[in-house]
């Protein structure tokens, strides 16, 4: 399962897809997802967060979907922030996994559980 000593997309221990686009990043303490956040605001670049746990089965059965579809929308920002690595600044996610739509900084949409073929098509939506 989960290596201590890594965090983030690393300490899932799944088999990820490579990203070949530089767009995919994740955030692995608060401190960094805030930064994150503010980028995002910033920049006004469109941006999804997924929201997950590590100990969370549908979380890791989507991830390596989120981690491919990243590879499919090169002008997306794709996040993913583990709730437990990142608990100041999740205390507001309430289900895992939650996805979060940004568009010129602002977040607006916001996505409950899995589901690979509704996850492309809100991707392809809010890109």
């Amino acid at each position: 399962m989960e290596n201590a000593s890594e965090k983030g997309l690393e300490g899932t221990g799944l088999e990820l897809p490579k990203n070949r686009h530089g767009n995919l990043k994740s955030a692995s303490t608060d401190q960094n997802l805030l930064e994150i956040l503010r980028d995002i605001k910033v920049s006004k670049s469109p941006a999804v967060i997924n929201y997950g746990a590590s100990w969370c089965g549908v979380c890791r059965q989507i991830l390596p979907a989120f981690c491919q579809l990243s590879n499919n929308f090169p002008k997306l920002s794709f996040i993913y922030a583990d709730i437990d690595e990142c608990p100041e600044t999740t205390q507001h996610i309430r289900y895992t996994p939650t996805f979060h739509f940004y568009r010129d900084g602002e977040r607006v949409d916001e996505m409950f559980g899995a589901g690979e073929e509704r996850l492309h098509d809100r991707l392809w939506l809010h890109s």
